[in-house]
């Protein structure tokens, strides 16, 4: 971890920053729900991460397990299990609070087959997508996949489009993005360095050229959830909040 989150040898105290996400109040962007990909191990972790971000602010959640064929062949009846059996947890717990069951799809040939399908696709809000591309290179078809996509009927979210480095010194693609039809979601901790400060000034740059539309934790464990609660990560939210037209309270 860099930026706000590296260790320093001397603690610098600050005034009380009281933390409050609410300006942001949807969460559409996480992997809270329980034992189906890298996020939450199971229900009562997830119980336990909603309770402390509805502390913080949050008042819905939208959930986004993975979809990705190698890793997490998810399905609609894997995802949709899942969340039921969450928001059962959640009663038992007697926390009151939306949360709803989309999907982070990896754009790989089984997602280009599942458009070629017409298959009904989990969505975050009416027909918008989360998607997803490799961190090593971006697919060679991928405006193919967008445009099919669009064809079909969805508007695609493209997840951290400041974590893929291969754009870093081609920033131009992130406003051939937004040309091609995306809306950009950048991540929360992206903005302090907890990814690294090359993704940082990436995501700065988002900001600055106002292209960020939507913010989500990309919650997938503790550690996220501690670096959530640094002050000046939540002062870096404030000039994103001031700068973008941030599309989260609609959701």
């Amino acid at each position: 971890m860099f930026g706000l989150f590296k260790k320093k040898k001397e603690e610098v105290k600050h005034e009380p920053v009281t933390i409050d996400y609410s300006g942001i109040g949807v969460d559409m962007h996480s992997h809270l729900l329980p034992g189906i990909d890298d996020g939450s191990p199971d229900a009562a972790t997830s119980v336990g991460y909603i309770q402390k971000m509805m502390e913080l602010g949050y008042k819905k959640f939208i959930t986004t397990p993975h979809v990705y064929t190698d890793l997490y062949p998810n399905t609609r009846e894997t995802i949709l299990a899942a969340h039921a059996v969450l928001k059962e947890e959640l009663a038992k717990a007697q926390l009151n609070v939306e949360v709803i069951a989309a999907a982070e799809y990896f754009m790989d040939d089984l997602f280009a087959d599942r458009l070629k399908k017409n298959e009904p696709l989990l969505t975050l809000h009416k027909n918008w997508v989360l998607v997803e591309i490799s961190f090593m290179s971006p697919p060679p078809d991928l405006d193919h996949l967008l445009f099919e996509l669009i064809m079909n009927g969805y508007q695609p979210v493209l997840a951290h489009p400041e974590r893929y480095s291969y754009y870093h010194n081609k920033k131009q693609e992130y406003h051939r993005f937004k040309d091609k039809g995306c809306l950009l979601q950048t991540n929360l901790l992206s903005l302090g360095g907890y990814y690294g400060r090359n993704v940082q000034e990436a995501a700065r740059y988002l900001v600055d050229e106002k292209l960020v539309d939507l913010i989500g934790t990309d919650l997938h464990h503790q550690r996220h959830l501690e670096a959530m609660q640094h002050p000046q990560l939540f002062a870096e939210l404030q000039h994103v909040l001031q700068n973008n037209t941030i599309l989260n309270s609609t959701l």
